[in-house]
């Protein structure tokens, strides 16, 4: 049988024997998979592709610790803990579910989502006029009060209330997954 023949699981056996071919093999039936999952996220091609070389330098460094059943099922838990480690470096995220030591490739899985969401509410909310923008990043990340703001802004609370009406009404209609919604609108009303 050649190596193209192999099965996932024949190729892992291999590789946890040091065949090194069979390594081979394997990188290049998942690479571009991996690679494409954290482009998706990532947006940055580099990044993307040091995702890929860490996660299959690490598969190669653990071959002989790692039970792996399902390879696209691993690989894709991998490439999301891979993708999360990289963004929170960026990015503080909006959640105290953790402390920021403890990090499992299912709480990375969550963070992403979490992160999605916010990506998808920040372009829905750059389309809003600039005012509108401010009253509302005002309200909802630095969480001050209407009051707060139409002394900060210098306009009426009346002028705060309306525009958090038209953003909320302006999120709500744009924001496709309705449970995200209610989560974000229920943590974030007055």
């Amino acid at each position: 049988m050649s190596q193209a023949d192999l099965s996932d699981s024949n190729l892992w056996n291999a590789i946890r024997n040091n065949d090194q071919l069979a390594f081979n093999r394997l990188f290049d039936k998942y690479w571009v998979q991996v690679y494409k999952t954290g482009l998706k996220y990532l947006k940055d091609k580099t990044a993307s592709q040091e995702v890929v070389h860490d996660i299959f330098l690490s598969l190669w460094h653990r071959r002989h610790d790692l039970e792996i059943n399902s390879f696209p099922a691993y690989l894709l838990t991998a490439t999301r803990y891979q993708i999360y480690t990289r963004k929170k470096q960026n990015r503080v995220f909006y959640s105290d579910e953790l402390p920021a030591n403890i990090v499992t490739p299912d709480h990375a899985d969550n963070h992403i989502r979490q992160s999605e969401l916010y990506d998808q509410l920040q372009r829905i909310i750059v389309q809003l006029p600039e005012r509108c923008q401010e009253i509302f990043r005002l309200s909802r990340f630095e969480y001050l009060s209407n009051d707060e703001i139409a002394r900060r802004l210098g306009i009426s609370k009346r002028t705060v209330e309306n525009q958090l009406t038209t953003a909320l009404r302006h999120v709500r209609f744009h924001l496709k997954d309705m449970a995200l919604v209610m989560v974000f609108l229920a943590i974030t009303e007055l």
